[in-house]
């Protein structure tokens, strides 16, 4: 997986020894020296004038191989920006194409709950999401309130759809009339959670 923890399949190597003192300094050094790569690949693309944008840069341990993410809407032809950005950096060079959710779990940051991003924490799987797991949980249609920060929708529908799509299954629908202590009433509504039918006469 990437340095920062994206959404990527666990690895199945295993540890061999401790990284010694030395080791740890050279990583060190290299992911400090990745804003200054990915802020040179972009001036570069800018340059070319790609439709696309620079997400990260991730050197090889031993600087044999410099991995540069970024994300386009279409197709791009970078060979000439991969051939300058190899002179530049004097290492072979890969272009690793990503989506906007993969860019969020790349760079990280929080979602609307307050907590740091699930992709970029412990999500190791970003499944598709749809709008049907919205409207089962009654929550509100509009984008803004159901989209994380990639600008899709947000990953955590998903963790709990049968339950909202079989909670519902215990109560009276909307719109049935219902013979009560005070007469006939209708259903109007419902709260799944706190186990109450709001009823009117």
């Amino acid at each position: 997986g990437c340095s920062t923890g994206c959404a990527a399949p666990v690895p199945t190597r295993h540890v061999m020894r401790r990284a010694e003192p030395p080791e740890v300094e050279r990583a060190v050094a290299l992911r400090a020296d990745e804003p200054r790569v990915r802020r040179m690949a972009g001036e570069k693309v800018l340059q070319y004038n790609l439709k696309m944008k620079v997400s990260e840069a991730e050197w090889q341990f031993d600087r044999n191989k410099l991995t540069i993410y970024f994300t386009a809407e279409r197709r791009v032809d970078f060979r000439e920006l991969v051939r300058d950005l190899a002179r530049t950096f004097r290492t072979r060079i890969e272009l690793k194409q990503i989506g906007v959710r993969d860019e969020a779990a790349l760079l990280g940051g929080g979602g609307r709950c307050g907590r740091e991003l699930c992709c970029s924490s412990w999500l190791r799987e970003l499944k598709p999401v749809s709008l049907q797991l919205a409207k089962d949980q009654r929550l509100s249609l509009n984008p803004a309130q159901i989209s994380g920060c990639c600008g899709r929708l947000m990953c955590c529908l998903t963790y709990e759809p049968d339950s909202y799509v079989a909670a519902p299954k215990r109560f009276p629908r909307e719109g049935k009339t219902l013979i009560t202590t005070t007469g006939r009433e209708k259903v109007v509504g419902g709260d799944i959670w706190r186990e109450r039918v709001f009823l009117r006469d």
